[in-house]
């Protein structure tokens, strides 16, 4: 958890302000007691009234500085704590934008989320209370101390038994909470997967009539984190009323053996007042302390979690870049696999396996398969959202791993096989491809797209809203858009993941004599169910296992590749063949 304290350097003139303010409350709060007791054993005790007058006004201005302290401690910690807590999350939010999806797959969504809000809240609330009670503690602690013996060595033994007693309550509680808040945390994380999966699948859900399950599991997660929660509420509630009663207790001793103390003449009533303040003062130290203790469990595993994410060095980074890359560069839109195999961490065996082909500008190379066969791991690869496992892929003669992920991909516009938009308008989702895209480009990427059909249908075109997910359009309007905002890039290489599959065949074939008459200039890789979508492909590579079964264009495909063929009769009437 101390690992995390670096992010407070930026704020260390304001942290020094609160230790001098936290002081100065203190020091007033040490003070008064001291000039109650003046008043009482001089002021009363000889009626003086100018004395009382006098002392009085001295304890009104302790009070008001004290409180004035207070109030300018308290907003500089809490502004100090959410500005870190900001800091935090914005380098969490960086580093995990900074993973490949193996980083992604190996910690899950949900957690990353629970990791980037929740954890960071606890560091948020410790750090405030840190800056808050536990500077003060120590201070108000160490100086009651100071004042209480100066009042009565004798009685001020008693300090020596109850402080000890004090702290080893502390710290078991501390060691019994720990492991259940570092659960809580964990089963925060499963709850959040659960609402995660059933917001995002509700359509599944009730197609399949599953909510009744949905909801049973979602119960059992919630009770299990009920009764964890409720397991370390019993041990929070046990503390301070533990504290109260310790304190309630001592005061009843020392007002004890203090009367004795002062019918001998060995006390003044006044000095017994203070003293009373003054271990009042040191048990609410203690308490501050305890109550700061209680949350560290929580807020230490929080940060554990935290620091987890930022430990992890992501297995895609800019290593060995080329600067010359630009010079080395043969040709715009060339993309070679030179024997590529990938196998994703964990797996028995490759995903793919030795795959070598080619894909040059102004010609289409179109990947069909069955399900399995690595159509889309071979896609991914591309962008380096995962690296090779072995072999090399060549972007324009250049290993794609020696170029800057940045220029890598600004040389792409990928069509996910899941159409993914953003809340906004319809320009706002197009121009996501390129920022500075003006109207007349995003209109001709949307009619290239046959995105302008629909688009000019509603009732403010372009700049139409579209919701969170694009839940207000059908997937063939999603599809497109997602098109048009690649086209809208006009990119080296365009990517398409089965990008066709909610299209319909007049749509379809419409897109694709578009995109012949408007990207020949750039090379474009289809990965396709439909055959229809890559009959006219200049090669289809065909998938089998992992493994290249066929290259080569549709017809010579037919003669010579057999899983081709039954991929063909699968989908053709003979009279399509013919």
């Amino acid at each position: 958890m101390f690992r995390l304290l670096k992010f407070l350097r930026p704020y260390r003139i304001s942290i020094f302000l609160i230790i001098i303010l936290t002081f100065t409350q203190a020091i007033s709060e040490v003070f008064l007691p001291t000039l109650m007791a003046d008043i009482v054993d001089i002021g009363i005790v000889n009626g003086d009234t100018g004395y009382i007058l006098r002392v009085g006004a001295v304890m009104i201005l302790v009070a008001l500085i004290a409180t004035i302290s207070i109030i300018t401690s308290n907003y500089l910690s809490a502004k100090v704590a959410s500005s870190y807590s900001r800091d935090l999350r914005t380098k969490v939010f960086r580093r995990v934008a900074s993973f490949s999806l193996a980083e992604f797959d190996r910690i899950g969504t949900a957690s990353l989320i629970t990791r980037t809000t929740n954890d960071i809240t606890q560091m948020e609330r410790i750090t405030i209370m840190g800056l808050r009670l536990m500077l003060r503690a120590p201070m108000l602690l160490i100086g009651s101390i100071i004042m209480a013996i100066t009042r009565d060595v004798k009685l001020s033994l008693f300090i020596v038994f109850i402080v000890p007693l004090l702290i080893v309550i502390v710290i078991i509680i501390s060691k019994k909470s720990m492991p259940l808040f570092k659960s809580m945390q964990e089963k925060l994380d499963k709850i959040n997967l659960i609402v995660r999966e059933g917001l995002t699948g509700i359509r599944v859900i009730r197609a399949f009539n599953r909510i009744s399950h949905e909801n049973q599991r979602f119960n059992k997660a919630n009770i299990d984190l009920k009764d964890t929660a409720i397991r370390v509420n019993k041990i929070m509630a046990i503390t301070m009323p533990l504290m109260m009663l310790i304190m309630n207790m001592s005061i009843i001793i020392i007002v004890w053996f203090g009367s004795i103390r002062i019918n001998t003449g060995e006390m003044l009533v006044g000095d017994l007042m203070a003293f009373i303040q003054y271990i009042i003062q040191i048990l609410f130290s203690l308490i501050m302390v305890s109550m700061i203790f209680i949350m560290i469990p929580r807020a230490s595993a929080s940060a554990n979690r935290v620091i987890e994410v930022l430990d992890i060095t992501p297995s895609i980074v800019d290593k060995g870049i080329d600067k010359n890359i630009a010079a080395k560069e043969k040709k715009r839109g060339y993309l070679e696999f030179k024997n590529v195999s990938f196998k994703y961490e964990g797996a028995e065996r490759a995903a793919i396996e030795n795959i070598s082909f080619t894909a040059e500008p102004g010609k289409i190379t179109a990947i069909i398969g069955g399900t399995g066969s690595g159509k889309s791991t071979l896609i991914k690869l591309i962008p380096r959202l995962y690296d090779v496992t072995e072999g090399s892929i060549l972007l324009n003669g250049v290993d794609i791993r020696h170029m800057s992920q940045k220029d890598l991909r600004s040389k792409m516009g990928i069509i996910p096989q899941k159409s993914m938009l953003f809340s906004g308008t319809i320009a706002e989702n197009i121009r996501y491809g390129k920022e500075d895209a003006t109207i007349e480009e995003i209109t001709h990427a949307a009619e290239i797209a046959q995105a302008m059909e629909f688009i000019s249908e509603m009732e403010d075109g372009i700049e139409s809203k579209i919701s969170q997910g694009g839940t207000n359009l059908s997937g063939g309007q999603k599809q497109r858009l997602a098109i048009a905002r690649a086209l809208v890039k006009k990119p080296e290489i365009y990517i398409f993941d089965d990008s066709f599959s909610a299209l319909d065949y007049n749509t379809d074939a419409k897109l694709r004599r578009a995109l012949r008459e408007t990207t020949h200039k750039a090379a474009i890789i289809i990965v396709a169910q439909r055959v229809t979508t890559i009959r006219k492909a200049d090669t289809i590579i065909v998938l089998d296992e992992g493994k290249i079964a066929g290259i080569g264009n549709h017809d010579s495909l037919i003669r010579n590749c057999e899983v081709y063929r039954e991929i063909v009769s699968s989908q053709l009437s003979k009279e399509e063949l013919a």
